[in-house]
């Protein structure tokens, strides 16, 4: 009984109210049975026989409240679930109360008893939900004035669950007062007792005059353009903007209060429509199957292990020369999938050929993603040596010693970057781009590379700075008004990744869709607004000039790719056709490259990059380009 009761004073006091309440509409429940069996004319011989049992019936439907816990439900966020549960324990005691009056002969019409339960089903709910929708329609007409005013965009099944989460939390989230949808079939209806009071675009006027101060947009799986112009139009209000999360189980319980929502970020106004992903072929390839993850604690590595995770590996391998990151990963999926998920973080470095030994000797890795590597663009131009040390040297180990283990498919990360490169880091990245289709063309192992843009918010990119910058009250630092880039969220490179490591398509450089380049500019405009500023009156833009290495505009294809480029089985993934380059002679250049990054000399690594990779272009021509 302690259980039921609950811990605090409070909580014991109410839960005794509802049944004391409870065990009234039962008599109630009797008497309306017996108006409506008997039309008022019961003789005194069935009164007294069913005055006889009422005890009894008392005790077996409250009982069966008891056992059912519905003393233990929140009613307030009561909803079709909790509803079909009371009935279900009203159908159970009639259902027992029928058996009873057939064993005991108690000789009492069924009809009777069957009216009870339903009248019992009847007021019991009705005493919940009554006071559900008294309460809620008191605080929509009389909403405490110093909270906040919400308005909600989407007046769906989203809408809903968000303005019952504000309605049974205003302490938290504040006041619904109004609804917008562009579904003109919804103007001037009401949902949860809040009117719909007009389309997106009304959202500027709607905030004047029923002086909002906080949008909330329910409408958890809308990606893309639109998610970008609604973002904007409310941002443009000065409001504070939130983004209602996406439950597990929408429509079969409610949100609870501040879990309900989160904070609008930056990948939200910078969306992309939402990818379509060949579940089974991912599932096929990597269920069951031990997959090493280099670099796994960084931006891209961690994303590609919560992505593994989702298909259920018979262990994911986190390998990392940087600690803390991997550890936080470790920490996050053994919150999400328990201390147990067969997950286990590795330190060390591609560079060291005898830790990969280890490693692939101990855990046998089937499937493995490659994203380790150095890419800040300028620090690489300084320490040419070791992005090829590391890029190049450690690919090789990694490709070495994977082709030795008996690794069945290998999927290297690659960037824009690589083509037509000004840099020594892109330049490494077209050298491991050559590898890969050399080890396909000698090797059992299924080899392939996947080639994108920048990501959003990964570790260095430039929305991270900018944001730095905002944050501290400016200048944002722009290093030409020209630059573009193409972007992708950090969810959407990493699933990619996985679907074109399904492909299996041996020596293939898959090219992901991007979508149109970025101007920076535009970019850093967009952020400045986002964070509630006029781009050059609150927060101005500095010019600094083009970085060491840094180009004007990034490319995804060479100019020898261009016309064969070939389309997939995935509308977003490309394949660049294959640069075949002699073997033999690849290999001489890579030894001279090695001996290069072992002396250290910095022109003479560029020199030597440049005999590999010919479409590489040194700094002297990137900075001519700004």
């Amino acid at each position: 009984m302690g259980k039921w009761l609950g811990n605090s004073n409070s909580v014991r006091i109410r839960r005794c109210v509802l049944i004391l309440l409870d065990l009234a509409l039962f008599y109630i429940a009797v008497e309306l049975a017996v108006v409506l069996r008997y039309d008022g004319a019961i003789s005194p011989y069935m009164r007294a026989r069913l005055d006889q049992r009422i005890p009894l019936l008392m005790v077996f439907y409250t009982g069966a409240l008891l056992v059912g816990g519905v003393y233990q439900m929140m009613w307030r966020y009561a909803g079709a679930h909790e509803l079909f549960r009371l009935m279900f324990l009203c159908v159970a005691a009639t259902g027992v109360v029928l058996l009873l009056n057939r064993v005991f002969a108690w000789r009492m019409p069924r009809s009777l008893f069957a009216l009870i339960g339903v009248f019992e089903f009847l007021l019991v709910g009705a005493s919940r939900f009554g006071w559900k929708v008294c309460r809620e329609a008191y605080y929509n007409r009389h909403g405490d004035a110093d909270q906040n005013r919400v308005l909600i965009v989407g007046a769906g099944e989203g809408g809903a669950y968000a303005a019952r989460a504000c309605q049974e939390s205003r302490r938290f989230t504040g006041t619904p007062v109004a609804f917008v949808d562009d579904n003109p079939d919804k103007r001037n209806m009401r949902v949860c007792g809040i009117p719909v009071m007009g389309e997106v675009g009304d959202i500027p006027d709607l905030v004047e005059k029923k002086g909002i101060n906080e949008i909330i947009i329910a409408i958890p799986r809308m990606k893309g353009q639109r998610l970008n112009e609604i973002v904007s139009l409310c941002k443009g209000t000065k409001c504070r903007v939130r983004i209602l999360n996406d439950p597990v189980g929408l429509g079969e319980r409610a949100v609870a209060g501040r879990q309900a929502f989160r904070e609008v970020n930056t990948s939200d106004f910078l969306s992309r429509d939402e990818i379509k992903l060949d579940m089974d072929a991912i599932r096929g390839y990597l269920s069951g199957k031990v997959v090493l993850v280099t670099g796994g604690g960084g931006s891209i590595g961690s994303e590609i292990c919560r992505q593994v995770m989702r298909f259920s590996p018979k262990l994911l391998l986190v390998f990392d020369v940087y600690e803390n990151c991997a550890y936080e990963l470790e920490c996050e999926l053994k919150q999400q999938y328990g201390a147990d998920c067969p997950v286990k973080v590795l330190i060390g470095s591609i560079c060291d050929r005898s830790c990969l030994d280890r490693l692939f000797e101990e855990y046998r890795p089937s499937i493995v993603f490659h994203a380790a590597a150095h890419k800040h663009v300028p620090l690489m131009e300084e320490c040419c040596a070791e992005a090829v040390k590391n890029n190049v040297f450690g690919t090789l180990n990694l490709l070495n010693a994977a082709s030795e283990h008996g690794v069945e498919r290998l999927v290297q990360l690659s960037t824009d970057k690589a083509v037509n490169p000004t840099n020594v880091m892109g330049a490494t990245k077209r050298v491991t781009e050559m590898l890969i289709q050399s080890f396909a063309r000698n090797t059992s192992m299924l080899c392939m590379a996947v080639r994108f843009g920048n990501v959003l918010g990964s570790h260095g990119s430039v929305i991270p700075l900018f944001e730095s910058q905002i944050k501290k009250g400016g200048p944002l630092t722009l290093t030409h008004p020209d630059i573009t880039r193409y972007f992708m969220t950090i969810p959407e490179a990493s699933q990619l990744v996985l679907q074109a490591g399904a492909l299996a398509k041996t020596g293939a450089i898959y090219v992901l869709d991007m979508g149109e380049p970025v101007r920076i500019k535009d970019l850093a405009e967009k952020l400045i607004r986002f964070y509630g500023y006029t781009p050059g009156v609150d927060m101005h833009i500095e010019i600094t000039g083009l970085r060491p290495g840094e180009k004007l505009y990034e490319e995804l294809l060479m100019d020898k790719e261009r016309d064969g480029m070939t389309s997939t089985a995935h509308h977003k993934i490309f394949v660049a056709p294959p640069i075949v380059v002699d073997d033999a002679i690849f290999s001489a250049q890579l030894d001279a490259l090695g001996q290069a990054a072992a002396r250290g000399v910095n022109a003479e690594v560029v020199e030597r990059l440049h005999e590999l990779v010919e479409t590489y272009t040194p700094d002297e021509s990137a900075r001519q380009a700004g």
